[in-house]
């Protein structure tokens, strides 16, 4: 009998592009995908990046035949007036959300960091206790998860909702 943990598992990370660009449809906003220009099998259009990032709008307005894939994206896109075919590797792919709002998600940059084959300390500790586990309030919270307890700063004005990068 083969152990689970020695049958590989595709990435979730063409799923969860497919699943965040579905749930920004639905509400009626513009899908924006990040890429990182400069990862292996990349082909996009030359003259629009910016520190070797590029961002594209893959609305259908903005696209045709687009492809959200398990190991590429694809589509083609209109540059100065030129239909220009677009493929990038889901693995360039760094971030998905909605123009109006930055509400989506992001992704770790798999290309310039060596792929983690090991889950962080913490998550190891909950998939040992298993994650449904809840602390009680009385708890303190451990030194490295003291920005989880901490409150968010309150204001008068409401702020605009942006993506941020967690790693």
């Amino acid at each position: 009998m083969q152990n689970s943990s020695d049958v590989p598992m595709t990435s979730t990370r063409p799923y969860l592009i497919r699943a965040i660009h579905e749930w920004i449809v639905d509400n009626a906003l513009t899908p924006y995908i990040l890429i990182n220009a400069q990862a292996d099998g990349a082909s996009v259009p030359g003259g629009y990046t910016k520190d070797a990032k590029i961002v594209f709008n893959i609305s259908s307005n903005a696209t045709k035949n687009l492809y959200l894939g398990n190991e590429e994206v694809t589509f083609t896109g209109r540059f100065n007036g030129m239909s220009i075919p677009v493929s990038i590797p889901t693995d360039a792919v760094l971030a998905v959300y909605a123009k109006e709002t930055g509400a989506g998600m992001a992704f770790q940059d798999e290309s310039r960091e060596e792929e983690q084959t090991e889950l962080p300390k913490e998550a190891q500790g909950l998939e040992e206790e298993g994650s449904t586990k809840e602390k009680s309030d009385k708890e303190e919270p451990e030194e490295g998860n003291k920005a989880f307890s901490q409150k968010p700063p309150t204001s008068d004005k409401p702020s605009r909702p942006t993506l941020r990068i967690v790693k």
